[in-house]
């Protein structure tokens, strides 16, 4: 088959539509390595789309590549769990195996290594992702076979399969993930009480969304429902939010793995609610291995009329399909998820219009987290009056966290709302604990004296991050990575967040090199009111929040690093020409000159 026909392939698999852009670029690059400027204009050409747009899309994600990345492609996740647990160092090895320079394509094309965000195998790194395949727990003997298997170019399909596992590690199950349905019951209830009584009972059991805003998904639903549809195909649809990007976060990835069938009744309990007879999962580039067993589950879900016409022998129709991401963290924003879904760069839209009246194709939507959606089955099962006994009075039900970092037992922990830090703390096995990040870098950094604190919609939100961090971990550098992460991230549509974050990268980075001074602690603190109030997302609302936490909470771990108090410059011209001065054999001249000038 011809490099043509293998495009049109693609192309008439998903209709020629252009808000299939997406999955058309994914399985194009999975079929060719990459996607090279003619594919782009064949595909521009199909979708009857400008170029300038398709190939915006592709040069949007981080997992779309417009050159060669090497037949094997080596990502190496760089959350600060997986630096705490030596991810640096295992990367540095392979390069150094490998005689390539990280960031690089080898000249043979053969392989390229770099570093890629959060891959949610936090309770199991340190991770990487070959050719967007993931494997966890590497270690210097892993790293020497892996090289071994590249060097003979030994297909990744034929690598050890116990270097593909991933565990689910669940370490304490509540209401939810000790459920005890069975496949259709929390549906079949939902159809016998009707759309109506059911959002009713959504409503009474107080459900709020999981994915960390926590609004009130019995009104969003209802929202959804009231609005019109808008042109001749006028219609509703229910999307998942499986854009699990929040470093320290692995819960959705678990549910998705164990529990899909809970997830995919929650979506069409949705659905029968707000009037949908589609939906939608959004799913993370990083998880691209859980396709094929999700799309195994809608298949069988289909065979048993769970799904598709006639469902349970009923009126109801809603079928579901999922899309997979391509690498970036502001996919999560329900506004540029959906942009996604329609071929687009991920960018939020200006708000309002809302979703649930103007979402998906412009039609009316309701988007809502994994864990929500699968919460909604046990209402639908037992009844509100149930659900509402687990919990507090304004947080009903319970929350799964995502335990890593300085902890004996990581992993999947669910606890009814209302449960201490340090209850978590004592049950994952911490010891010496300074400090814990929870609801990710976005969310809040507890220091000991917060450890009382609970973890509820009305004192700590959160979700799901909970990463832990002993008496052995430097706070500065903790901030720094997180830094790092939303300086990368930021979709760059607003100058605030654009700018802001890629400032502080570089305020963090001076002060590592020893060259800050209080004058930049307090362009920090400037910065992080600057952004909260005028950025476009949350993502530049919350980017400064981990600096702004350790500042106030740990602030001798960057006060040490200040050599100066006056203002120091981050341009080190004597540095900067050191390297010269070394090709041309004039360092000790130059040194010799530098100490002249300064006596």
């Amino acid at each position: 088959m011809s490099d043509t026909d293998m495009i049109d392939a693609v192309l008439d698999r998903h209709h020629r539509d252009g808000t299939r852009l997406m999955q058309i670029l994914r399985e194009t690059q999975e079929q060719f390595g990459w996607l090279s400027s003619a594919t782009l204009t064949r595909i521009a050409e199909a979708v009857a789309w400008p170029r300038a747009w398709v190939e915006g899309t592709a040069d949007f994600y981080s997992f779309f590549h417009t050159r060669p990345m090497g037949r094997y492609r080596v990502l190496w996740s760089d959350n600060i769990t997986d630096r705490m647990l030596g991810n640096s160092d295992l990367m540095q090895a392979m390069c150094k195996k490998l005689w390539l320079e990280p960031g690089r394509v080898s000249e043979d094309g053969l392989v390229s290594v770099d570093t890629t965000s959060c891959t949610g195998m936090c309770d199991q790194g340190p991770a990487v992702l070959v050719n967007y395949r993931a494997i966890t727990r590497m270690t210097p003997a892993r790293v020497g076979e892996m090289v071994g298997l590249i060097r003979s170019e030994t297909p990744v399909a034929e690598w050890p399969a116990e270097w593909f596992a991933i565990d689910d590690n669940i370490r304490r199950k509540d209401m939810l993930l000790a459920h005890d349905l069975a496949p259709g019951q929390a549906l079949s209830a939902a159809l016998e009480r009707g759309p109506q009584k059911m959002l009713a009972e959504i409503k009474a059991a107080k459900l709020r969304g999981r994915g960390g805003a926590g609004f009130a998904t019995g009104l969003k639903w209802e929202a959804c429902r009231n609005a019109a549809g808008h042109g001749a195909g006028a219609t509703h649809y229910v999307v998942c939010n499986a854009d699990e990007g929040e470093p320290g976060t692995f819960k959705d990835r678990v549910l998705l793995t164990s529990y899909a069938d809970l997830v995919f009744e929650g979506m069409s309990i949705a659905g029968l609610v707000v009037g949908a007879r589609k939906g939608l999962l959004y799913l993370r580039g990083e998880y691209r291995y859980l396709l094929e067993p999700l799309m195994s589950a809608l298949a069988t879900r289909r065979t048993a009329k769970l799904l598709g016409k006639n469902i349970l022998g009923t009126a109801f129709e809603f079928d579901i399909e999922i899309h997979l991401g391509a690498g970036a963290y502001i996919c999560g924003e329900e506004s540029a998820l959906i942009e996604s879904l329609e071929g687009k760069p991920g960018r939020p839209r200006i708000r309002p219009p809302f979703p649930v009246t103007h979402g998906y194709l412009d039609q009316p939507t309701t988007v809502n987290n994994v864990e929500t959606l699968a919460a909604s089955c046990l209402i639908a099962a037992h009844g509100s009056e149930s659900y509402v006994q687990h919990g507090t009075e304004k947080s009903t039900g319970s929350k799964i966290l995502s335990v890593s970092g300085d902890c004996e037992r990581p992993g999947i922990y669910e606890y009814p709302y209302g449960v201490t830090v340090r209850q978590v703390l004592e049950d994952c096995g911490a010891s010496d604990c300074q400090a814990v990040q929870i609801s990710g870098p976005s969310g809040l950094c507890a220091a000991e004296a917060e450890f009382d604190r609970k973890i509820a919609f009305e004192d700590i939100p959160t979700a799901g991050a909970f990463m832990v961090f002993d008496e052995t971990r430097d706070m500065f550098e903790v901030a720094r990575n997180f830094a790092h992460f939303f300086a990368h991230e930021s979709c760059g549509f607003c100058t605030p967040c654009r700018v802001g974050t890629t400032l502080v990268r570089n305020l963090m980075d001076k002060i590592a090199r020893q060259h800050g001074s209080p004058y930049d602690i307090d362009e920090l603190f400037k910065l992080h009111r600057l952004m909260q109030g005028a950025s476009h997302c949350g993502l530049g609302n919350s980017a400064c929040n981990p600096v702004f936490d350790t500042l106030n909470k740990f602030r001798p771990a960057y006060e040490h690093r200040l050599m100066s108090l006056d203002y120091e410059p981050a341009f080190d011209l004597d540095a900067a020409l050191s390297q010269a001065r070394q090709m041309t054999g004039r360092d000790d001249a130059g040194a010799h000159l530098q100490n002249e000038a300064e006596t």
